[in-house]
């Protein structure tokens, strides 16, 4: 059986800090799987019309937070597809009824390798510090336990490509995915 026929639909949620490649490897992941995509800080940007710097400077951090969990709302509802959430959609306990319609990736990369890739990123607000490592380690250690609450977590190395990673999710959902069982019954 595939992982495409084991996840019959489910959603794919790939959580995790800012950095860890949740866009790249859930566009990669979404064409093996033949699903759609979707990236939530996107979405929330169409739909807003603001960057998320935008909506955190004139409104402030609790009202993309509502932004995140109204577009999860609704990519929870659709199925076949890989969403790539914000960094911090898991601090919303109501994010996590949405969450758990899915199968949730947690893609976990070490500060010192999100150091290297947010480095030159200006579009994230809550990095606007020049303390960046300090800054990623105090946010991390905010969300790993609720990371940790995933289905699978996946451990980023620096030697990995987005293709090696994507081939370790598809070798992992089996793990996790049972497929269920079909009851046939003999009629006389």
């Amino acid at each position: 059986m595939t992982t495409e026929q084991l996840l019959q639909g489910v959603n794919v949620f790939l959580i995790g800090m800012m950095g860890s490649g949740k866009t790249t490897i859930g566009q990669k992941l979404a064409q093996r799987l033949n699903y759609r995509f979707f990236d939530s800080d996107v979405l929330i940007e169409r739909v807003t019309k603001q960057s998320i710097n935008d909506i955190f400077a004139t409104q402030g951090e609790e009202t993309f937070r509502e932004f995140e969990t109204q577009v999860l709302s609704e990519l929870a509802a659709c199925t076949k597809s890989v969403i790539a959430t914000g960094g911090g959609m898991v601090l919303k306990p109501t994010n996590w009824s949405y969450l758990h319609h899915g199968l949730i990736v947690w893609l976990d990369a070490p500060v010192p390798i999100l150091a290297k890739r947010l480095a030159k990123d200006s579009t994230r607000p809550l990095l606007q510090t020049s303390e960046l490592s300090l800054k990623l380690n105090s946010l991390l250690q905010e969300r790993r336990s609720l990371y940790a609450q995933s289905d699978l977590q996946i451990m980023i190395n620096e030697h990995q490509t987005s293709d090696d990673i994507v081939e370790e999710i598809l070798q992992l959902v089996p793990t996790v995915v049972k497929p269920k069982l079909e009851i046939s019954q003999e009629r006389n």
